[in-house]
């Protein structure tokens, strides 16, 4: 039987309080709680002395201050972006301004491929696109402090320009939203796509980390096992959607109704993007078929 991910959504340190966690990272957690940010964004400061920040969050004063706090009497020479969502990269312009760090990671946000004519959702305009690195890092690209490295590690998928970092000192992966804890990660089209996302965690499946700190909630402490569940989780409902698919469920609303039965209406939305991107993926694949442009109005049916 496929393993189940075991979800933890126990996290509860509270916003702007700093916590090592391990002997080169400390957490701060900002206070944009919600129900796509669980407690708040996840910003890790790496090293002692000369430091990285990971992911310094929303344009949060309150947050840019904890930060701030947090590192008094030390150098931030580096802010780390794993992707641009504004719940990840709007502080890094502010810290910069502040500290003269060099802004590093991901690419900038760029205008994702269409929908249909007229169609837009949530993710679109969460995007960040006033983010402007002073370097973008590519796969396996390296940034370096006192007793420290943080090598970029490509996981296209949530996001198309989605970086993870690794920290080889404590083979510790910082995973952004790729993977988390608390929930399986959202692949919301145009940006996010499921193709690429399936095949991140395979790559990941392939490294020797031993702990990720993901960008919401608490550490995956068996990545390897955890993530062989998402991938079997994701598999699982593809096939739930292809059944419905033969059964003669040919939208994409029709769909959430079938495959997500009883969910809350306020998710809808979400779910509509998951089995969109999914069916994406299928139609690559040449597992499903479309009638007209793609978009959440598109008709659909297996083969």
């Amino acid at each position: 039987m496929s393993e189940t991910p075991r979800f933890d959504t126990t996290f509860d340190q509270p916003a702007g309080a700093c916590v090592r966690v391990s002997p080169l990272v400390r957490r701060i957690v900002a206070g944009n709680a919600g129900p796509v940010t669980f407690t708040g964004t996840c910003t890790y400061v790496v090293g002692t002395g000369e430091v990285a920040i990971i992911d310094p969050g929303p344009d949060d004063p309150a947050h840019r201050a904890a930060i701030l706090a947090a590192t008094r009497g030390e150098r931030i020479a580096h802010v780390l972006v794993t992707h641009t969502h504004r719940d990840h990269s709007p502080g890094a312009s502010p810290l910069r301004e502040i500290t003269g760090a060099a802004i590093v990671g991901c690419a900038p946000h760029r205008d994702s491929r269409g929908l249909a004519a007229g169609e837009t959702n949530a993710m679109e305009t969460a995007g960040d696109r006033a983010y402007a690195p002073d370097r973008v890092l590519a796969d396996g690209e390296r940034v370096e402090g006192p007793g420290w490295a943080l090598d970029a590690v490509a996981t296209p998928g949530h996001t198309a320009n989605h970086l993870a970092f690794a920290l080889p000192q404590e083979r510790a992966l910082f995973s952004g939203d790729h993977v988390m804890a608390w929930s399986t990660t959202f692949i919301g089209p145009p940006d996010g796509a499921m193709g690429p996302y399936m095949a991140s965690l395979s790559k990941l499946l392939a490294r020797d980390e031993t702990i990720y700190w993901p960008g919401h909630g608490g550490p995956v402490t068996e990545p390897g096992r955890f993530v062989r569940a998402i991938i079997a989780h994701r598999r699982q409902r593809e096939e739930s959607i292809l059944a419905r698919l033969r059964a003669g469920d040919d939208t994409v609303a029709g769909l959430v109704e079938t495959v997500y039965r009883g969910l809350a209406p306020a998710l809808k939305p979400a779910a509509a993007l998951n089995v969109l991107a999914h069916l994406e993926d299928l139609h690559a694949r040449g597992l499903a078929s479309r009638e007209g442009p793609p978009g959440l109005e598109s008709r659909w049916r297996a083969g």
